[in-house]
């Protein structure tokens, strides 16, 4: 192949590499806006996918003018993934029907991206004798850039630059792309000085996007959260936020709230101090998630704790809730206590490798919207917490709302139960979420009376009792057990985010 063709093949590399870029841009921001990553992962290659071939097909009307059409589908791309982002958030906002935004942007960028192939390979076909040769370096030059796009994603371009600047990064490589082939064919390209100015000024466009993301990032989050945002990070597995009004701070976890000063204290003295008042030894005690400290705060009120495990998979999220003065007013710093030790890595693994009896086993993870989260709601994770626990330990699990979510709950439920421990169920109503639940358990009986033993704000050894009763309408039957090899609680619990949204 000669030298003046292997930049298109080099154009090829990038177009590849950035249209993943955008499918996965589409992808994560509709997971972090609507729930359901599954969904949105599956629909969002799906469309892609189609659109590819729907593009390879249409390429056959092109007959002339194939460099203008080859520049065209560059600046195109460039455009509408450059900008993907910035739509979707705004469509978030202000379109009643986020799904058709979402699949319009996924289609044309697989349209456009589906016919460059066809097209370059006439393009060279036209002048190289090889076409053999031609193909396959084609093809590998866009099979690698899809490999190189989909590993800069999660790893270098999300937790670095966030959705706003990486869409906006990847719009300028395309248009760079198109600025390349101007000034290297120029003289097959008709009107080629209209494009260069067309170029110019979309570059000028991209680079502003990515000065001015967080600026725009910030603007966008004002829209989607009701209060002042006085924290904003992306780190590589979430995107944290904390808003304030008046004396009302909160905490959100890709857009679900984790926490409101006014009334966590309800939840958090609910998820430790039930369990605790069931543990006749309160010394060794093991927190998976709970990277606020919140949960650490309450245990920390026990003398008689020894030891405190925190299991984190977010090292960035340990670190601002350890360090940023908006957060450690609340958990009072006990993330810096002697007490506390912290293991940065996936609860899964870390209960596959402990060898450790705890006392209390605290699981105080999101809510479960993916697939990943799931797993740590399995009867298999259950099995793992069980040979954790002491012979007189207790376990409890945040197990989202029993009258919003009620089979999600009950599957939770369900699925520790089958593990061979007893069960029971509690629930408190907490202003921020609403009725939310939990799920205590036990190698041997959880009856009899319940007595605090620390201050508290909300708990009392009389209210405690009111916490296990369930109305008529927050019960669900014939619910099936969570397994690791079939997730049926991401389903229940979609289908009632679905229903409540």
């Amino acid at each position: 192949m000669s030298g003046k063709y292997r930049v298109l093949m080099l154009t090829t590399l990038i177009i590849s590499g950035c249209s993943m870029c955008y499918e996965l841009i589409i992808s994560a921001v509709s997971s972090y806006l609507l729930g359901n990553s599954t969904m949105q992962y599956s629909t969002t290659i799906g469309f892609y996918m189609c659109a590819l071939g729907f593009g390879s097909y249409i390429s056959r009307f092109f007959g002339k003018k194939l460099f203008n059409i080859f520049v065209c589908i560059e600046i195109g791309i460039g455009i509408v993934g450059g900008l993907s982002s910035l739509i979707l958030f705004l469509a978030n906002i202000y379109v009643e029907s986020y799904a058709v935004v979402m699949y319009l942007i996924t289609i044309m960028i697989g349209t456009l991206a589906g016919a460059e192939i066809p097209i370059l390979t006439r393009i060279i076909e036209a002048d190289e004798q090889n076409l053999k040769m031609t193909l396959s370096s084609i093809f590998s030059f866009d099979y690698i850039g899809g490999l190189v796009g989909s590993v800069a994603f999660p790893l270098i371009l999300l937790p670095k630059l966030g959705y706003f600047a990486t869409s906006f990064l990847c719009g300028l490589l395309n248009i760079i792309c198109a600025g390349i082939i101007l000034f290297r064919f120029s003289d097959r390209v008709d009107g080629e000085k209209v494009y260069k100015s067309v170029v110019a000024g979309l570059i000028l466009l991209m680079i502003g996007g990515m000065i001015f993301a967080d600026n725009i990032s910030s603007s966008i989050e004002g829209g989607l959260y009701r209060d002042k945002i006085i924290l904003m990070e992306q780190t590589p597995y979430q995107k944290i936020v904390m808003t304030r009004h008046k004396d009302d701070t909160r905490l959100y976890i890709d857009g679900n709230c984790q926490f409101s000063t006014s009334d966590e204290y309800r939840y958090h003295e609910a998820l430790v101090h039930v369990p605790m008042s069931k543990v006749e030894k309160k010394e060794n005690v093991l927190i998976l998630g709970g990277g606020d400290g919140l949960a650490v705060r309450e245990v920390l009120k026990y003398p008689t704790v020894k030891s405190i495990d925190l299991v984190d998979l977010d090292k960035e999220m340990i670190r601002i809730c350890s360090t940023k003065k908006n957060i450690t007013d609340i958990n009072q710093n006990s993330l810096l206590s002697e007490k506390l030790h912290t293991h940065v890595e996936d609860a899964y693994e870390y209960l596959e490798n402990n060898t450790l009896v705890y006392d209390l086993i605290i699981v105080d993870l999101p809510d479960p919207n993916s697939e990943s989260l799931n797993k740590l709601y399995s009867n298999v994770f259950y099995r793992l917490c069980k040979s954790a626990l002491s012979d007189k330990g207790v376990m409890v699990v945040q197990s989202t709302s029993p009258y919003y979510a009620k089979d999600a709950f009950w599957c939770i439920n369900k699925t520790i139960e089958s593990e061979g421990l007893n069960v029971r169920p509690y629930h408190l109503e907490v202003p921020a979420f609403g009725d939310w639940g939990f799920n205590m358990a036990s190698r041997g009986p959880l009856d009899g009376d319940f007595k605090i033993e620390v201050e508290t704000k909300y708990l009392t050894d009389e209210n405690i009792t009111s916490l296990f009763a369930f109305g008529k309408d927050e019960m669900s039957e014939n619910i099936e057990i969570n397994r690791l090899t079939k997730p049926v609680l991401m389903q229940y619990y979609n289908t009632a985010v679905e229903n409540w949204n």
